[in-house]
Order: structure tokens, then C-alpha cells, then sequence
């Protein structure tokens, strides 16, 4: 007799991700109260359940969901705003003058709400966020469905948020407090920078992130200049001083890291340390090429994220492992660094072992959370197909994308969002376009 399940769901090809270089043919995935509870050929699953919902995808491949593990997700209504320009310069001169004009918990709800869709629409089932108004993200991601880590920023000067450190950390905890039992939304301390964060809250960060069992997300030789300014003023590289201070840790993800010596990834090897890639922002505002390659050979635990749209421009994680994988090659001048499957296993399992949420998701997995995502092949553009792996990598788009599944639940059905209303968020957005622009 057929066992009930909510959902069945039969690929061409199932790609788990854990074990490694797998690829699954006629395989599918049956879905129970969230969960994954069998990967198994067709023919099994359809003698052994009977599904409530029953999707037959010809020509998809179905992958873990992928995990941007670095945005701003809140800068989706800045995309566009003020491009080609070096970091300090687009920060200081423009970004941070746009956002003390703007940020507001309504600028945060709508600007998150924006970038969630945009995620679902590209396969994103989870994101690592680090922004102001964190229990307002916290909560548009709730009400969205999607999976997200949520960065309580710290930083020394006053902002729309908060007027100093001790205050950012305060307010951060309570939106922490009001959400800890929330499933599928967790925190980590988001301290933006070593030179926009001074010892004393970094050395209270490190204690309330071992007291509290949180990370902490951090953007760290981003830039030659930082490193340089650094050296310059405080004697010691950034990466030495956060040793320093007690910061090195499994708990620690660091963002960017685009100017590493041998000896600062001995740190990050020796330490534990997450290492978050960006390749495409960082291309764009010229901060520099993460030496993946060394890093992958040291068997750092590199993810990969897209950063924020006002420096990218988009929140599209094929796009970003496409980049990263051909990015490290160019770095590395070896074709071989980072090959197509590293890529995916950047942005999916590495991810989840960033946050901390591997023993959940991150691979097509029994007893895993069902946060999937399915990836139509039979396109013009992935034709003909000898590897489903390098055509997802190398050639499909995110208007490939189809479905996604958080936690079990369909958030995009045949490219159509189910739980965000498409033509009201973009009114919403058409009136911060015509605000920020009246304001320039």
C-alpha cells in the first residue's frame, strides 16, 4: 500500500551535491512535512507514495536551493544608483549620503521584499543578510517564506538605525530575542568592517557570539586600500588584529577577502574561519580577485555570495558561481581551479556550513530540509546536453529556474511567485525610484 506524502517531485536528473560529483538520472525527490524523505529512481518513488502533489519535470535538473551567503538585501531599491566608482568612493560619496537620506523601516520592508523575489526567481532558498533594521528583514522573510540568517550590524557612527556600537548591539539582540524560535530565520552578529568597528565592540562581539552560540559576518580585506590604511594606523593587518581580539573562529565569516598573504590564510585555515566570495562586486568596483585556488587547497570552506545589488547589480547566484568559477581559473591561471561542481558545492553545501545549517540543508539529502530548486535544461541555450552539472554552471541562466521549494512549500510555481504579490511590489518600488531620484 502507497504511503501519503505531501509531494513527489521526478527530474531527469537529480544533482544532491553530498556525495560529491554525483548525478542521479530519472531520479526524484518525495516530500513529508518539510522534509526529505526519500531520493529514489521513478519508478520506486511512484510504487512507494502516493503524493498530494505530484510534479513530473522533463528536462529539469533539481539541485539543493542555492544559499547566497552575503547580501544587503534592503539595497535592491539602490541598484543602479551610483555605478563605476572605486569602493571608498561609492560608499562615502554616495551610498552612505543616499542612505541617510532614504533608510527607514519602510525602505527596509520594501527594499527586501524586492530582493526576496528576486532571489526566489534565481533559485535562492536562503540568504545571509547584513543590514540595518535587521528584525524588519527578519520579518519580511517570514512572511515571504524564504530561509535567511539576519546580521545585527554593528558600526561606530550613527546611522538612521542606531547612534553608536553599544546601541547596535543592544537593538540587535532584541530583534534576536523576539525572533530565536522563528523556524528557518536565525542571527549573527553583522560588524560592517575593522575600519568602521573599534576594539572594544569587536572584543564584546567576540564574547556574545560564544555566550550565545551566534556568528559573526564580517567584510575583511575587501580592498589593498583597507589592508594598507590598516598597517598604516594600527600596525597589523586586519585578519591579525581580529586574531587579536579573539575573533578567529568556526563562528567567523569573512566577506570579500580579495588581498590574502600565505600567512593570512594559515590563519583562516588554521582558525576555521569561513571565507565569503563575491566575484562579481568585487569586479566591479575593482576591490580585487580572491585567491580561491589557495584557499580551496588549504581546505578553507569558501561560499559564495552576491553582495548587495547596488554593487553588483543583481542578486543571481548562477550568475555569481559562473563567475566565480571562471574567475578563480583567470586568478589561479590554471584552467582546472574550481571546477564546475566546486562551483555548486560553493553555492549550496558551503554555504549551509557558513551558517551553520548544514546538517539541514544544503544537499539533496533524507532527513534534510526540502529547499529546492529546479532547472529547466531542455532550453536552446543548455542544448545539447553532455553534463548537467558544467550546463548549470556554465551556460543556464536564471530564467531557467522553474520551481523553487523552502522548506517544502512551492514559492515559485512554473516561474510565478506564490507568496509575493509581483504587481504591488513593483509599484512600491516605482515610488522610492521617483523619492531617491527627487532627493539626488
Amino acid at each position: 500500500m502507497s504511503q501519503s506524502i505531501d509531494t513527489l517531485i521526478l527530474a531527469d536528473w537529480v544533482i544532491p551535491v553530498q556525495p560529491e560529483d554525483t548525478v542521479l538520472h530519472n531520479y526524484g525527490v518525495a516530500i513529508d512535512k518539510g522534509r526529505i524523505i526519500a531520493v529514489e529512481h521513478h519508478d520506486e518513488l511512484t510504487n512507494r507514495f502516493d503524493a498530494t502533489h505530484l510534479r513530473r519535470l522533463k528536462g529539469h535538473a533539481l539541485i539543493p536551493g542555492l544559499i547566497n551567503a552575503h547580501t544587503h538585501s534592503a539595497m535592491n531599491l539602490l541598484r543602479g544608483f551610483a555605478d563605476d566608482l572605486p569602493l571608498m568612493t561609492w560608499l562615502e560619496q554616495h551610498i552612505w549620503p543616499a542612505e541617510a537620506k532614504h533608510v527607514s523601516e519602510e525602505f527596509v520592508e520594501d527594499g527586501t521584499r524586492l530582493a526576496i523575489a528576486e532571489m526566489l526567481r534565481s533559485g535562492t532558498t536562503c540568504f545571509n543578510d547584513m543590514y540595518f533594521y535587521p528584525q524588519i528583514a527578519a520579518r519580511v522573510a517570514t512572511d515571504t517564506g524564504i530561509r535567511a540568517n539576519i546580521g545585527m550590524v554593528v558600526i561606530d557612527f550613527p546611522t538612521a538605525w542606531a547612534n553608536n556600537a553599544d546601541e547596535y548591539i543592544h537593538k540587535g539582540l532584541a530583534a534576536f530575542d523576539n525572533f530565536k524560535h522563528q523556524d528557518g530565520i536565525r542571527f549573527s552578529f553583522a560588524p560592517h568592517a575593522p575600519y568602521t568597528v573599534s576594539d572594544a565592540p569587536l572584543k564584546k562581539i567576540a564574547t556574545y557570539s560564544q555566550e550565545l552560540d551566534l556568528g559573526i559576518h564580517i567584510h575583511l580585506h575587501e580592498t589593498a586600500f583597507e589592508v594598507e590604511q590598516a598597517v598604516k594606523e594600527k600596525g597589523q593587518r586586519p585578519i591579525q588584529r581580529l586574531n587579536d581580539l579573539g575573533l578567529l573562529s568556526p563562528s567567523l565569516q569573512t566577506v570579500h577577502m580579495t588581498q590574502l598573504n600565505d600567512d593570512d590564510i594559515r590563519l583562516v585555515s588554521d582558525n576555521g574561519v569561513h571565507v565569503i566570495h563575491c566575484p562579481q562586486s568585487n569586479m566591479k568596483l575593482a576591490s580585487g580577485i580572491c585567491p580561491t585556488a589557495k584557499l580551496l587547497e588549504a581546505d578553507v570552506n569558501l561560499a559564495i555570495g552576491t553582495d548587495g545589488s547596488a554593487s553588483n547589480n543583481d542578486l543571481d547566484m548562477l550568475g555569481e558561481l559562473q563567475s566565480a568559477a571562471l574567475l578563480a581559473k583567470v586568478g589561479a591561471m590554471d584552467a582546472s581551479a574550481m571546477p564546475a561542481f566546486t562551483a555548486l558545492k560553493a553555492a549550496t553545501l558551503n554555504g549551509a556550513k557558513a551558517l551553520g545549517i548544514d546538517e539541514d540543508c544544503g544537499s539533496i539529502e533524507v532527513g534534510k530540509c526540502a529547499d529546492l530548486c529546479a532547472i529547466d535544461l531542455d532550453r536552446i541555450e543548455t542544448q545539447p546536453l553532455f553534463d548537467p552539472v558544467s550546463q548549470i554552471v556554465y551556460s543556464a541562466t536564471r530564467e531557467q529556474v522553474t520551481h523553487v521549494w523552502v522548506n517544502g512549500k512551492l514559492q515559485l510555481d512554473n516561474r510565478q511567485l506564490t507568496s509575493i504579490d509581483e504587481e504591488q511590489l513593483l509599484d512600491k518600488v516605482k515610488h522610492w525610484q521617483k523619492t531617491i531620484t527627487q532627493t539626488q
